[in-house]
């Protein structure tokens, strides 16, 4: 009821596509132009209306892959049977145009300097895009807050932002595999479990704060497991979508 509420209140934007980016075979970041938007805050979302030429008009709610401050983006990955992806990662051009609306959400968001405890973020397939987003507004400020990324995918070629994310030097970042491994991989290869927890978690008693996102199940076996492991539920804040991605 309180985000339909709120998304009565925001007004439809015209914006336009600068840039197109590939990041891996299913997912594209797109560069967005607006002459009013207000800025965001990592971890928020927006909505995208697209309308045909008959009238029909299709929405979906992307989160915002950029950080405050930066060119607005959002990353989108292609679902075959969708309506909506197929269209934004495989035909959208720079100079397009469409509608947005927005920020959204206010919850699954994290503000530089508000929360001394170390970050934990889990991430399951495209569940990665708001938490690209808040691991660089913690760089672009300088932030002091330890990090530490757990991220399940399919597969390596999966893994979007593959490259900036193995960057950072100050992030212990793990991925684990469920699908296909490469040759030699010496990293987890498995769904998310509470052995795998336990090793990558900050200790509960740090009071650490959690950020979950992914599919359903992903996110229910995290936030239950980091509750297992002490962790208060009201420190762990979840962002869930449909049963897709690296769960």
């Amino acid at each position: 009821m309180a985000r339909a509420a709120v998304r009565e209140r925001l007004t439809w934007q015209d914006a336009k596509v600068g840039a197109v980016v590939r990041e891996t075979a299913q997912a594209v970041t797109i560069v967005l132009e607006v002459a009013d938007w207000p800025g965001h805050r990592a971890g928020q979302h927006l909505d995208i209306r697209l309308t045909a030429e008959d009238g029909y008009q299709a929405e979906r709610s992307y989160s915002i892959a950029s950080a405050p401050g930066e060119p607005l983006a959002i990353t989108v990955e292609r679902l075959d049977d969708g309506e909506v992806s197929p269209y934004l990662t495989e035909e959208l051009r720079a100079g397009d145009e469409l509608e947005l609306r927005g920020p959204i959400g206010g919850y699954f968001v994290w503000d530089a300097g508000d929360d001394p405890g170390p970050l934990l973020l889990a991430a399951g397939g495209s569940g990665i895009v708001p938490l690209r987003a808040i691991l660089r507004h913690r760089e672009r400020t300088g932030a002091a807050v330890p990090a530490r990324l757990l991220y399940s995918a399919r597969s390596l070629p999966d893994v979007i932002y593959r490259e900036e994310l193995d960057h950072y030097q100050d992030v212990r970042v793990v991925y684990t595999l469920t699908r296909v491994r490469p040759p030699g991989w010496t990293g987890p290869a498995r769904r998310v479990d509470a052995a795998l927890l336990a090793d990558v978690a900050w200790p509960s008693g740090q009071d650490p704060l959690a950020f979950v996102c992914g599919p359903t199940s992903f996110v229910e076996a995290v936030a239950e497991g980091l509750v297992g492991l002490g962790y208060p539920q009201a420190r762990v804040k979840t962002e869930r979508f449909g049963a897709t991605g690296g769960s």
